[in-house]
Order: structure tokens, then C-alpha cells, then sequence
């Protein structure tokens, strides 16, 4: 007896990491589409929180599993997204290493799984895997800028290995895979406490608390809006392309103006301070999309003021409760 019973005619779909920010979104794009979706999640930087409005729903189920051990799932499997893993400095610099082993270890287990199913393999790269970029804006065939013995080392060499196996299991198993690289997201359910500079700013403005910027502000960054990017994954998971797609916004800001901007939308009177810049922090990060725009049609289509109106509005009710 599998996971769901065996008459419907529905497609399975496994998501590691399924009650992370983007697992669980995924998810839910994939029960709209039509799937069945296994969430597969040890909760370490995920929340039940997320998939709360999941329960009962027939075409969801979920396992509390870690997926650096073995993954067995009976039944159906057609489709199998791996996006388990710490995701934002603070957890890697703090899990560092559970941040390789998911990406080593998980990604292999994924990857079997897959295999033993003959599934289609979806694995949630980086824009990490650029490091701190040389070129720019950043094509998928740039190889990277990386420290592989520094701190943030863990994360982008996990990704950069995860990457590397996935194609190994494409060339010598003949998987279908395919790798998604995700640059700076922001939406609904990210972890107020997360580290990353969309939650601090946020509820550091909430709070009346000092803004902290590192370095000068002048780093950039380029914000998608969650929806943007899970299109865009949806529609590289459909696709036959097995060669590393980037997937963000190619709006380009600096640290400085985005705090600006968080400061005016939410009317806080916080004022801004700096902090020095962490190591190997990258400068600058702008995904040329051109390769998403021709294969997939996908292209971002949120306004940068409401996606960060609905993100502040679910921190102001995360606060509230």
C-alpha cells in the first residue's frame, strides 16, 4: 500500500524540505496543478507552521524525515524536488555541518530515490554557487568565484557538489534532472529570525529597532517575489532542459536602497546603522535570465512594492500571534 492509494491517476510528487518557505509554496503550486504531494521535512529550519493549511488535504501527506538517511517512500513517485537544506547564513554558519551533509548525503538519497522510481530529478541549487562573482550579471555557464575552505563554504560547496552528482546520475543513469539556481527570494512564510537581510530589515522596521546594514550598503542584490520564482521552477520541472537555469529577479538593487525602501513602506522611524561586512559576503548578485526568458518564457511579473507589502503584512501577523 503506497503512500496514496493506487486508483488515482494523479502524479506524485516528493518535496524534500516541504515545510521550508519555498518547499511549502512549491507544494502548494503542485497540488493546484493537479499532483500529490509527499512532503518529506526534519523541521531543523522548516515549520509545521507552513503547511498547516495542508492538513486534511487528501492530496498531501507528510513525512518528518531527514533526508541525509536513507529515504524510502512505497507507492508512485513521478516527480521528486529536492530542496531540503538550510538556507540563510545564519542556519549554515550555525548547522554547517547538516548544510553538507543534506547537500552530499540528501541530495545522493534523493537522487536514488529517483532512480529506483525512474522519476523526474528537480534539484534546488544557488546562485551561492557563484560566490562572490567576477562577472557580471551572473550567466549559468560562469563557473563561480568560491572559498571552499571559508565559512559560507559549506552551503555553496554542498550546492556545487549537489550540482555536480545530479548530472553525473543525468549522464550515467540517464535521469531526467534538472537544476534550478535560486537567487534572492522573498515572500510569505520566511523565518522572522532568519539572518537574511529581507526578515531582518523587516522586523527590525517593525520593531523601531536600528536598521543594521554591513559594509557601505553599496552590495547589491536582485529580490524575486516567491510566486515569480516557483513559476519558474514549475515550468523547468515540465521542460526537457538538463543544463542549470538561474531563476530571480534581474532588478538589481543596492543594500542600502532596499533598507530605504523597507523604511518608507512600513512608516518606521528606525534609523539606519552599519555594521562590518562579513566574509566572503558577495558584492554583487544579478541573475542574467536570458537562458529562463528563451527555454522556459518565464520572466518575473511581481512589483518589488507588493511582494514586500504582503511580507511585511505576514510578519506583522507572525508578531501579532
Amino acid at each position: 500500500m503506497g503512500m496514496f492509494e493506487a486508483t488515482s491517476s494523479k502524479k506524485v510528487a516528493v518535496v524534500t524540505g516541504g515545510a521550508g518557505f519555498l518547499g511549502s509554496h512549491l507544494s502548494d503550486r503542485l497540488i493546484t496543478e493537479g499532483f500529490r504531494v509527499i512532503a518529506i521535512d526534519n523541521s531543523i529550519t522548516g515549520s509545521a507552521d507552513n503547511i498547516a493549511h495542508l492538513a486534511g488535504n487528501q492530496d498531501f501527506k507528510f513525512i518528518r524525515h531527514n533526508v541525509s538517511d536513507f529515504i524510502f517512500v512505497p507507492g508512485r513517485v513521478d516527480y521528486v524536488f529536492h530542496f531540503a537544506s538550510p538556507a540563510s547564513p545564519i542556519d549554515y554558519l550555525e548547522l554547517p555541518i547538516p548544510t553538507l551533509k543534506v547537500g552530499a548525503l540528501g541530495t545522493h538519497n534523493a537522487l536514488g530515490l529517483a532512480k529506483e522510481k525512474k522519476a523526474v530529478f528537480i534539484l534546488a541549487s544557488t546562485s551561492e554557487c557563484y560566490g562572490d562573482p567576477l562577472v557580471h550579471p551572473q550567466t549559468e555557464d560562469y563557473w563561480g568565484n568560491v572559498n571552499p575552505i571559508g565559512p559560507r563554504g559549506v552551503y555553496d560547496e554542498a550546492k556545487r557538489f549537489a550540482e555536480a552528482i545530479t548530472m553525473a546520475y543525468h549522464r550515467h543513469h540517464s535521469l531526467d534532472t534538472k537544476i534550478v539556481r535560486i537567487f534572492n527570494t522573498y515572500g510569505p512564510r520566511m523565518r522572522l529570525k532568519d539572518g537574511r537581510v529581507v526578515p531582518a530589515f523587516i522586523s527590525q522596521a517593525l520593531n523601531q529597532e536600528p536598521v543594521t546594514v554591513f559594509g557601505d550598503g553599496s552590495q547589491t542584490r536582485s529580490f524575486c517575489y516567491v510566486s515569480d520564482l516557483i513559476d519558474g521552477i514549475f515550468r523547468l520541472a515540465m521542460s526537457d532542459y538538463h543544463e542549470p537555469v538561474n531563476i530571480g529577479n534581474p532588478r538589481e538593487m543596492t543594500i542600502l536602497e532596499f533598507a530605504n525602501k523597507i523604511l518608507q513602506i512600513t512608516g518606521s522611524k528606525s534609523e539606519i546603522i552599519k555594521k562590518p561586512l562579513p566574509k566572503d559576503d558577495p558584492k554583487v548578485r544579478r541573475p542574467d535570465i536570458t537562458r529562463a526568458r528563451k527555454i522556459l518564457g518565464w520572466e518575473p511579473k511581481a512589483d518589488f512594492e507588493s511582494g514586500i507589502r504582503e511580507t511585511i503584512l505576514y510578519f506583522k501577523d507572525r508578531k501579532a500571534a
